[in-house]
């Protein structure tokens, strides 16, 4: 139907979807008419009896120069750079009483003042909270009435602070004030330009499926027929009904022709989560922060008959995560909530709702743990999470056993000052959920886990060292045994900054459907499969199967809508895609409201030629995680490779020169050998003052996050090759020094092994497409290298400011760099500071060390460095001491840990624990000198005191 020129869409009261009609229900052409003919009628008088005005808030009439129409940073919000300033809108209008309605958002107090027709208004005006600075965040607020003038009338807003984010201004008689955002959706593009393209892609997925399947779908050229005749019907059409009966045909074809006779769903059946939406406040917090409302079951969907059955319909009073079915198709597994202040628990069932029982239970001093742990006066997700364990995310191993993510591992979210958020690592245990095991040491979370076609996990992983600290969280694999853990993809791709929810397509070993999501606010998003036979430091992997949405900054969602870019929080969001095959998705889909509406997301086949088709929606509840009921090939039992706890491991380098061919051969003498250290539960502190630069206790001033550990050094020979032992079970990186002892390159990841693990790499940034050099490598000639103490060092050791670089300042700096003589404006005195000390702060303050700030920005680029980038090659402080500044000298051990400080990114902190702020000077726990035993436990063993 065509209103002013128009083409507008007819939704039915049957249907809650905008234009889309739903599979089996048929739409009369009368009962479309009378609806078109009600619809314009409507249009019709309330045109007739109301006098309203819409302005886009870009469309100003008056500003002051730091007024920004559209700013880009802010989804092309109107805005007001800094503080002070001015808009004003024109409008006409016929005149008598009238109210005036603003769209706009303000995550604080930004209060203005107002004019009408250059009369003041009294009070305040924009002054609530809406919640952000974000198009989801907008809401209206209303103003009135004022008596207008016939013809041209102004507002302004001022202020003198800063100012409130504008969509749309509205002016009519009414008080209430309109419905909507204002924002373009994909339901207002013609009738007919969708619909061409909905036939195309109908199209392309029949020929394609004919293609692959032959006589097994024998209706391809019945479902082309009729491609073809509503083609030609659609171009012959000049009626607005029958165009968009012609729409109800093809959605109908639509799911006759790819989910009916789909040979990719001839089992039958499907299975499903029902649960509200989580509220959650990042990708992983659904645990934590998302549980607001419980109901839901796990589903089984028969597709012929469209019958849903609940296989635990004692347990609907919870919450219900996510799942896995076994690959005889008979048994499923998941995990559940009971109830506030109870954890996820993982349970099984039987496909036919049979045999219901639990597999892993609360530790025996799970009460003691929430009792210690419990920080609910922070607020926060107090109420919700009392920092109980949970277990949750389970898959089904070859061999019988599962995996799955706990926060057994009692570790917090380094990035978190208040230490509300909580970490989840890998764990397995056997098929009884017996003999738990943790597989990783990883400081951040880890999550989804899936089981490859090859039989080694595929999980997320969270990760940053010495990178930007939310923009790396992407796919790696592991062995059920945890040995082997290795990047599938995306640790130097910055956005999507998470790849969430990986699975293998079936039948490959080098694709993979991901969900590209936000940091922030939930783990839903865009579509992605990624074909790792490209190059996987470049983005060549990554075909996006919903090219309309992508992910580009750490909050929010980007849809292209009528051909532009817009940020906004609503619809069509994707997750839980599971492939049929490399083309064909089963998905979650919420296609147009906002990422938390509780019911929003419905269960969709989606393909790469652009169709998106309904199988199954709940007007009450939401749908998740859809996978067929059908049996699938076991994928190979691994077998451990795994020696008694405490044994180390080791690690041959074919040639640390493969991957840094600009240094020169020869160059490198020394692998450095640092941890990253996860921070306990152990470590929270219960007083304040110590948390700065979103670090729960400082660790640095805004360098890095995470304690660092060094553990020694080992040779390298003259072919770049080296040999040596590790200790198992913890998270190294390695830095290739020089002669000197300096930083030629830095690892930016971590590697964790297993005890009695062996592996090799061929050289620094190895990708997959490298294969072993056809030579000798001298390392393997000799038994493995011990890690070893930098010369006149103590290893393995913490790197902590003032025992390492203090006492060398004052020894060589202090005569003319103090609080009295400050040559060059530096005091490196060692004085105590609120957080530090003196010395330090005037160091990083000035630059005088080249640093890599983890959170600043938090979506850095991700990509390799070259090397001599970091550290004390770029150095100045280090540059001046090698160049005899005022012929200070300093010893080669001095010099030694001078640079390694430095390498090592700066941190002022060597422990998590302790008291930071100088007000606690007197505090027995006041700074002290860390020590390994107290640098940080290892898995989910705490050894260190909190006073």
């Amino acid at each position: 139907m065509k209103v002013n020129g128009k083409c507008q869409l007819i939704q039915c009261s049957c249907c809650k979807f905008c234009g889309c009609l739903r599979p089996g229900i048929v739409h009369s052409a009368e009962k479309l008419k009378s609806a078109a003919i009600l619809i314009l009628t409507i249009l019709l008088t309330v045109g007739a009896v109301a006098d309203e005005v819409t302005i886009p808030a870009k469309q100003l009439s008056a500003c002051s120069q730091n007024i920004s129409p559209e700013y880009p940073q802010f989804a092309d919000l109107t805005l007001c750079v800094g503080r002070g300033g001015f808009m004003e809108w024109a409008f006409d209008v016929q005149g008598g009483s009238f109210y005036i309605h603003f769209l706009y958002c303000s995550g604080e107090n930004r209060s203005c003042r107002m004019k009408v027709n250059a009369a003041a208004v009294s009070g305040e005006v924009l002054g609530s909270v809406t919640g952000g600075f974000m198009p989801s965040d907008l809401v209206w607020a209303t103003y009135g009435p004022f008596k207008l003038h016939k013809g041209r009338n102004t507002t302004r807003i001022t202020t003198e602070g800063f100012m409130p984010h504008l969509k749309i201004l509205h002016i009519s008689p009414s008080r209430k004030p309109p419905t909507g955002t204002g924002f373009p959706t994909q339901t207002g593009l013609p009738v007919e330009s969708h619909m061409g393209t909905s036939i195309e892609s109908l199209r392309r997925a029949v020929q394609y499926l004919s293609h692959k399947f032959g006589d097994e779908y024998s209706c391809a050229d019945q479902h082309l027929q009729q491609i073809e005749a509503i083609a030609q019907a659609l171009k012959d059409s000049e009626d607005e009904i029958a165009v968009l009966e012609l729409k109800n045909r093809i959605e109908r074809l639509q799911h006759e022709a790819l989910v009916q006779d789909n040979p990719l769903l001839n089992c039958g059946k499907l299975l499903f989560i029902k649960r509200y939406t989580y509220q959650s406040s990042h990708y992983y917090t659904d645990f934590i922060d998302g549980c607001h409302d419980f109901g839901g079951n796990i589903c089984q969907l028969d597709l012929r008959t469209g019958r849903v059955r609940e296989l635990a319909p004692a347990m609907a009073k919870g919450i219900f995560g996510r799942f896995d079915l076994d690959f005889d198709a008979q048994r499923v597994i998941f995990d559940w909530k009971r109830k506030i202040g109870e954890g996820f628990r993982i349970y099984e069932v039987g496909i036919d709702g049979k045999a219901l029982r639990q597999l892993t239970f609360p530790p025996a001093d799970e009460a003691q743990r929430i009792e210690k742990y419990d920080n609910s006066f922070l607020g926060g997700t107090g109420e919700r999470y009392q920092h109980h364990t949970d277990d949750m995310h389970p898959c089904f191993l070859p061999n019988g056993g599962i995996c799955f993510i706990s926060t057994r591992c009692q570790r917090g979210i380094l990035c978190d000052g208040p230490d509300i958020l909580t970490t989840t690592t890998l764990y397995r245990a056997n098929g009884d959920g017996s003999d738990i095991q943790v597989l990783s040491q990883s400081p951040v979370s880890e999550t989804s886990p899936s089981v490859m076609n090859d039989g080694r996990i595929l999980y997320t992983r969270w990760e940053y060292v010495d990178k930007a600290d939310v923009v790396v969280k992407c796919l790696w694999a592991m062995r059920p045994d945890g040995t082997g853990s290795v990047e599938i993809f995306g640790n130097d791709i910055t956005f999507p900054d998470t790849m969430l929810h990986g699975r293998a397509v079936p039948g490959t070993n080098n694709l993979f459907v991901v969900i590209g999501t936000p940091h922030m606010p939930a783990g839903v998003g865009t579509v992605i499969r990624l074909d790792i036979n490209y190059p996987i430091r470049t983005r060549q992997p990554m075909t996006y199967i919903t090219p309309d949405i992508d992910i580009r900054t750490e909050y929010g969602f980007f849809h292209k809508r009528k051909g532009r870019w817009i940020r906004d929080n609503v619809g069509p969001l994707y997750t839980d895609a599971h492939p049929l095959d490399e083309k064909f998705f089963l998905v979650s889909c919420n296609p147009d409201r906002p990422y938390n509406d509780s019911s929003a997301y419905g269960i969709y086949l989606l393909d790469e030629f652009g169709n998106r088709v309904l199988i199954y929606q709940d007007d009450e509840i939401s749908c998740w995680h859809p996978i067929l009921l059908q049996r699938r090939k076991r994928p190979p039992c691994i077998p451990s490779l795994l020696s008694p706890p405490n044994s180390s491991a080791t690690i041959v380098m074919a040639d640390v020169y493969k991957g840094i061919e600009s240094v020169p051969r020869g160059t490198i003498k020394y692998l450095r050998v640092l941890e990253t250290l996860a921070r306990p539960w152990e470590a929270r502190r219960f007083w304040d003052g110590d948390s700065a630069y979103q670090q729960h206790a400082v660790v640095s001033m805004n360098t890095h996050l995470h304690i660092k550990r060094l553990h020694g050094i080992v040779p390298v020979d003259i072919d770049g090759s080296a040999h040596f032992t590790v200790p198992a079970d913890k998270n190294l990186f390695f830095q290739a020094l020089d002669e000197n002892f300096m930083e030629v390159q830095r690892m930016r990841t971590f590697i964790n092994l297993r005890p009695g693990e062996t592996r090799s790499c061929i050289g620094c940034h190895e990708q997959r497409r490298w294969a072993p050099p056809r030579k000798k490598v001298l390392a393997l000639t000799r038994p493995a290298d011990r890690l070893a103490p930098q010369p006149g060092e103590t290893a393995p050791r913490a790197i902590y400011y003032p025992t390492d670089v203090q006492p060398i300042l004052d020894r060589h700096c202090l005569s003319c760099h103090n609080a009295e003589k400050t040559q060059g404006d530096l005091n490196l005195s060692g004085e105590l500071t609120t957080l530090f000390s003196r010395s330090y702060e005037e160091i990083l303050k000035k630059n005088l060390v080249k640093v890599w700030r983890e959170n600043d920005p938090k979506t850095g680029e991700a990509a390799p460095l070259p090397p001599y980038s970091l550290g004390s090659h770029k150095s100045k402080l280090v540059d001046l001491i090698r160049q005899g500044h005022e012929g200070v000298k300093l010893s080669r051990t001095e010099f030694i840990k001078l640079v390694t400080w430095v390498d090592s990114n700066a941190a002022y902190y060597g422990s998590y624990f302790g008291r930071r702020n100088l007000k606690y000077k007197d505090h027995p726990d006041f700074r002290p000198i860390p020590v390994v035993s107290t640098t940080c436990p290892s898995a989910a063993l705490v050894d260190a005191p909190n006073p």
